[in-house]
């Protein structure tokens, strides 16, 4: 006699939630001060650096306005942006809309 399927399906372990993964990233981008553009789940944008993260927030450092703590769980994506590209945004509000 064969075992049921469930049976089969409980032998596996799942997928690790956290990777690391995460965290080297930014840990790069922090180190290096990599200019990124941070687009936030409501659709309004920050640019400026990552300078601290942790498990639940990152500090944007931005050129001429306030410093800023985002919660993660409020970030839809983080992207690499060029040098040239921060200062013409800094100089305009830091807001790309």
């Amino acid at each position: 006699m064969t075992p049921p399927l469930s049976h089969l399906r409980q032998s596996r372990t799942p997928p690790p939630g956290d990777t690391g993964q995460e965290a080297l990233y930014l840990r790069s981008l922090s180190d290096r001060q990599i200019p990124v553009q941070v687009q936030l789940r409501d659709g309004d944008t920050i640019d400026g650096w990552i300078e601290y993260f942790d498990d639940g927030m990152i500090r944007i450092t931005r050129e001429g306005h306030p410093n800023l703590f985002i919660y993660k769980h409020q970030i839809r994506s983080i992207t690499e942006i060029s040098r040239r590209r921060l200062g013409r945004s800094v100089s305009s509000g830091g807001s790309a809309s």
